[in-house]
């Protein structure tokens, strides 16, 4: 009889179950639920308005994600639900929410509807930047050793910048908040009925490390008085990624259909689950998992302090590696924010008379150009920059434009921007002590843009290898439920046996082209310069415009 996991991936706007096959990790059904409170960024349900920067989410969209889809794949599939061994859960990091000690988060009760400090505050959410700045300051002026490990900065992606700005902002929230959860840890506490925290969570964003805990209580007052236990309200019981964090509780088995007797893991940041379900199981591979964002995972044998990566922590992707993780905030949001706000109407219907998508209507004239035809040089910090520069205020420029430019010449820019910010980060692994020596591409983008491929092919003068998998962060969770329920279960006793299994083969490998990357270096040589001319403060005119807005 086949035994099935279910990986639950959630992403910035909606989130997606997967059924696999655990034998060997088919898809045989999935459902997708749109968050019904997407992202909020302009103001609260209520009709409050929001500042500049915010991203905000409802956590009750996060269990209809449940409510909706895990019942869905049963129906489809047909699968009883004593054959469901194992479920794993990925989200976006750090997405962290206020709750009170039984989990209910603050947001959901009675007076709390109309205060943004008590919703949960999305990866993405930047407004926090002020206090990531002051935590930096702080960190180096008392040469606290932990800074290291995360670059030399963080930024308010962290959760300590986040919860900061609560109690700053919001004290008596702040008061009322038993605990910060990531939303990633909150989910299984709320498919298990009992709170477990994921070290993958802690190591990368909540500055902790297995072997020496957080910062010290000094650290903290030193920051804010009101922080001086903040460490007892994220937990100090971290579990180890791979294990099991529990079962469905009763609950829940009656909202979703699943046993009570089906594992649950140690929840997952939604870019790490990639690895295992590219089959990664070595050193120097970087895997980039490209969509809105983009994240780069790599596996390492040895500690290496890299400056401007997002960490470094022991067994935080793969259990036995130091995992590395980088990453690009705006890369497919680039592309769709260009289209949606810039591009004329004639191109629209021009591609429906040919009965194709505007993606694909504009990448078919833009694969026309060759490198450097278009005259055209962009930073591509629309959403900030996060490695290697870690500042949230930096913002992007398109250089070069004149009264002839075409769109398809902005598209290809943009695109060969994000391919530079990649080159800039495999440059500072390879100069950190930690060479790249195969580089993976996973997502949505790397399946649909052969064009973007072999852009980053030629940029960063390396084959690509595309990941067969439309659903590789779903995979991936499913490859930890299926650890997580063992093999008396019918799954497998760790993640390596699971993931050889059940992992994704490569699709399609793109190689370099001489002549192009050869064109390129000349163009990635002025990306560097203008990448440190405003990005390193030798002119901070963005972030003066930027307060100039806020204003």
């Amino acid at each position: 009889m086949s035994k099935y996991a279910i990986g639950i991936d959630y992403g910035t706007l909606s989130g997606r179950a997967l059924l696999t096959d655990v034998s060997d990790g088919r898809a045989v059904a999935s459902s997708v639920f749109e968050y019904p409170h997407a992202v909020m960024d302009k103001e609260l349900p209520c009709g409050k308005a929001l500042g500049e920067d915010w991203a905000l989410q409802d956590p009750r969209d996060y269990l209809e994600v449940i409510y909706r889809t895990v019942p869905d794949v049963l129906r489809q599939s047909g699968v009883s639900p004593d054959d469901v061994i194992g479920v794993g859960v990925d989200f976006t990091a750090c997405t962290l929410l206020p709750v009170k000690a039984d989990g209910t988060p603050l947001c959901c009760l009675d007076g709390y509807a109309d205060e943004p400090n008590a919703y949960v505050k999305l990866w993405k959410h930047h407004a926090a930047q002020k206090y990531a700045d002051r935590v930096n300051a702080a960190a180096h002026e008392r040469r606290e050793p932990w800074i290291d490990n995360y670059g030399g900065k963080i930024s308010s992606e962290w959760a300590l910048p986040k919860i900061w700005q609560v109690l700053d902002e919001s004290p008596g929230v702040y008061a009322a908040a038993d605990k910060f959860i990531e939303a990633a840890d909150w989910v299984v506490w709320m498919l298990t009925g009992s709170e477990s925290r994921s070290a993958c969570c802690a190591g990368y964003k909540e500055i902790y490390n297995g072997a020496t805990g957080y910062p010290s209580k000094d650290f903290f007052i030193s920051l804010d008085p009101g922080l001086e236990n903040v460490t007892d309200k994220l937990g100090s019981v971290i579990s180890p990624m791979g294990e099991r964090a529990g079962f469905i509780c009763p609950e829940m088995a009656r909202r979703t259909g699943l046993s009570e007797k089906t594992a649950v893991a140690v929840a997952v940041i939604d870019a790490h689950v990639f690895v295992p379900a590219a089959g990664i199981t070595e050193a120097g591979k970087m895997l980039a998992i490209m969509g809105t964002s983009t994240c780069h995972m790599v596996l390492g044998d040895v500690e290496k302090q890299i400056p401007g990566i997002c960490g470094v922590v022991r067994d935080g992707i793969l259990p036995g590696f130091f995992g590395y993780e980088a990453g690009q905030p705006c890369v497919g949001d680039s592309f769709a924010r260009f289209i949606e706000s810039y591009v004329p109407q004639s191109y629209f219907d021009r591609a429906k008379e040919e009965g194709t998508g505007i993606h694909r209507y504009l990448r078919s004239k833009a694969e026309r150009l060759a490198p450097g035809q278009s005259g055209l040089l962009v930073l591509d910090w629309f959403n900030g920059n996060r490695s290697t520069l870690v500042d949230a205020d930096l913002q992007g420029m398109i250089l070069g434009l004149t009264l002839s430019t075409t769109p398809e010449e902005i598209y290809r820019a943009l695109i060969e921007a994000t391919a530079f910010g990649t080159r800039m980060i495999t440059d500072a692994f390879n100069d950190g002590g930690v060479p790249i020596t195969e580089f993976y591409a996973a997502g949505g983008i790397a399946k649909k843009d052969p064009m973007m491929m072999q852009i980053y092919a030629d940029v960063i003068k390396m084959p690509v290898r595309v990941v067969d998998s439309d659903q590789g962060g779903a995979l991936g969770s499913a490859i930890f439920g299926a650890a997580a329920a063992g093999s008396a279960a019918g799954g497998y006793d760790d993640v390596f046996a699971a993931e050889k299994a059940m992992s994704a083969p490569t699709s399609k490998t793109y190689l370099p082209d001489e002549e192009n990357s050869r064109i390129y270096d000349k163009i990635y040589a002025e990306y560097k310069t203008l990448y440190d001319y405003f990005g390193r403060g030798e002119n901070d005119v963005m972030k003066r415009l930027k307060a100039l807005k806020s204003r």
